[in-house]
């Protein structure tokens, strides 16, 4: 690469910086004073950052490109205790530069092939060989898109190969209550946690570096009814019983627990409320990591919309 530039985990309030970012989104604003100007947000492999590029209007932001990588030169502010950036200067980066946007992308920080093997590992601890067979089943049609794909399009694990992060992290935590509570059919909780997202991958449209849109079926319908549309044509291909169907499509419609959130029904069996806090848990780890890892010390980030809007403080203990 012929350009480096400051990374986004390097940025100083005051200074004034080159740097080399994805375009992640842009926004034509009106502000307080009734000027226009573009609300950016900027990315690369060290996080987000919000960009202002002031008094501008229609004909700079119809000529940006997102998901494509810019050359910046702008001011580090300390906006409401949260980093942003004013542009100065904003330029598409050249074509060879491109090439390597793969470099640039927010991505879980295990490789791919590491995680899946480790959920395959799971898989192997399923003693039942109905529910084994059918999570094999539905995760080997998947396999190869879930390398990159991630979990939510701007919320949790939106990063590349986040939903097998989000996957693993929920096994392994799902693995250590098993060794606090008895009685878990881990057979159903370990099923559950992996199958229970896996129709984020039609839900979601992505492209390899992990950046998504939402799919036509997913914006009509949602990953909960589409997972269950698959585990249901699934378990009859490979002739799973309806008990063993039906407790697995219970799992998948109340991972959400409220209506407003997406499932019908509220978990009734253990191992569904369970999972439901094992998602939730992941989550919310992820979003208060994630919204604060750009904040200095001792300050507050911007409101975040998945946590109820709440400014979340990053601790100043060593």
């Amino acid at each position: 690469m012929k350009f480096e530039g400051t990374k986004i985990a390097d940025l100083k309030p005051g200074e004034t910086i080159n740097g080399i970012y994805i375009l992640k989104s842009v926004d034509l604003k009106l502000s307080s004073n009734k000027k226009t100007y573009l609300d950016m947000i900027l990315s690369d492999q060290t996080g987000d950052v919000s960009a202002k590029w002031w008094d501008t209007g229609e004909q700079e932001y119809t000529a940006l490109i997102t998901n494509k990588l810019y050359y910046v030169n702008a001011r580090v502010d300390l906006w409401k205790d949260a980093l942003q950036l004013s542009i100065n200067k904003i330029k598409i980066a050249d074509e060879e530069d491109q090439k390597l946007i793969g470099d640039f992308v927010p991505s879980a920080p295990l490789p791919p092939e590491e995680m899946l093997e480790a959920i395959y590992l799971y898989t192997t601890k399923i003693r039942n060989p109905e529910i084994r067979s059918l999570v094999m089943k539905l995760l080997d049609e998947k396999e190869e898109r879930l390398l990159y794909y991630p979990a939510a399009k701007s919320l949790h694990h939106a990063i590349r190969s986040g939903l097998l992060f989000h996957i693993l992290r929920m096994l392994k935590a799902a693995e250590a209550l098993t060794q606090v509570y008895e009685g878990i059919n881990t057979d159903l909780l370990y099923a559950g946690v992996i199958i229970h997202d896996l129709a984020k991958i039609g839900e979601l449209s992505s492209n390899e570096l992990g950046i998504a849109e939402y799919s036509k079926q997913g914006q009509l319908l949602g990953h909960i009814i589409m997972g269950v549309e698959e585990l249901d044509r699934a378990g009859r291909q490979i002739g799973v019983s309806e008990e063993i169907l039906l407790l697995l499509k219970h799992m998948i419609i109340s991972h959400h627990y409220e209506p407003e959130y997406g499932s019908p029904k509220k978990p009734m069996f253990l191992e569904a409320e369970l999972l439901h806090h094992l998602d939730l848990i992941d989550a919310r780890v992820y979003d208060y990591q994630n919204a604060t890892r750009n904040v200095a010390p001792g300050c507050f980030s911007d409101p975040v919309w998945s946590l109820d809007r709440r400014s979340i403080y990053k601790t100043d203990i060593p």
